[in-house]
């Protein structure tokens, strides 16, 4: 089970990556800010490759943090639903570069599941666990955070509506 949950969790993280990049091939002006956010990314699968715990935390940190900022603070992936049901309700592609929200939510989510699997498998100490998650959540987000002021600041606007998100659409 833990061969499978980490390759798991390196699949969900490889799978976004491909995500970033498509999102950058529809999008030129962010190619360097998903450079620098699938370094994340890239770390989850080099401590996960180690059995470092650290990568479980990070992984569940920063899909968790992506999949609640698009599922509750922004549209974006309502929109990549709408744009599935149009594609398999009328059989035309519309609005192909909202698709990569439901791809990105889906590889998300297998990060998430696999991670909590793994952290609660390997865990120690509940408190302990839980300051770690903490770190990674804080660290991933303000790494995040400094990606976009530096590259894309037009999206630090999300960061005071993560208070006060709006629910499901």
């Amino acid at each position: 089970m833990r061969k499978f949950l980490d390759g798991a969790l390196i699949a969900g993280a490889a799978g976004f990556i491909l995500v970033l990049a498509v999102s950058a091939a529809f999008d030129r002006t962010i190619i360097v800010l998903h450079i620098f956010q699938a370094l994340m990314y890239l770390a989850v699968i080099a401590l996960v490759s180690r059995r470092n715990r650290w990568g479980y935390f990070l992984a569940v940190a920063i899909a968790g943090f992506w999949n609640y900022t698009n599922l509750f603070v922004t549209n974006f992936f309502v929109s990549g639903l709408r744009a599935l049901e149009h594609l398999l309700t009328t059989g035309q592609l519309v609005h192909a570069d909202q698709l990569v929200a439901v791809a990105a939510v889906f590889f998300h989510l297998v990060m998430i599941a696999a991670g909590v699997a793994r952290i609660v498998q390997t865990s120690r100490k509940a408190l302990a666990d839980l300051g770690v998650f903490l770190f990674a959540l804080v660290a991933s987000t303000a790494y995040f955070a400094a990606c976009m002021a530096l590259f894309q600041p037009r999206y630090l606007q999300l960061f005071p509506r993560l208070l006060h998100p709006h629910g499901w659409g």
